[in-house]
């Protein structure tokens, strides 16, 4: 069973990507929740990673980002979060 096992992880698809040459940076706007001001903040680096002519949709995912960063800081008027990634797609 573990020469199987084995087998399986040798032959299993490497998920390649494609990375830009250069980071995106957004800021959220802010909220009472943190978790909320985290999603606009995503929502805002998707748009922004959207409306760049090399980019697009395929690269607009959070997720694989590359040196991706966030930071949040709370306060009076409530959380406010700033995300940098380098933004890239599955190939």
């Amino acid at each position: 069973m573990a020469a199987a096992s084995l087998l399986v992880l040798l032959t299993a698809p490497v998920h390649a990507k494609t990375c830009a040459d250069q980071t995106v940076w957004a800021r959220g706007e802010p909220s009472v929740l943190q978790w909320l001001a985290k999603a606009k903040t995503k929502a805002n680096w998707r748009a922004k990673v959207r409306a760049l002519p090399d980019l697009g949709d395929p690269f607009a995912n959070w997720e694989r980002a590359e040196n991706a960063t966030e930071h949040c800081v709370s306060g009076p008027s409530g959380t406010v979060c700033d995300f940098e990634g380098t933004p890239c797609r599955k190939d």
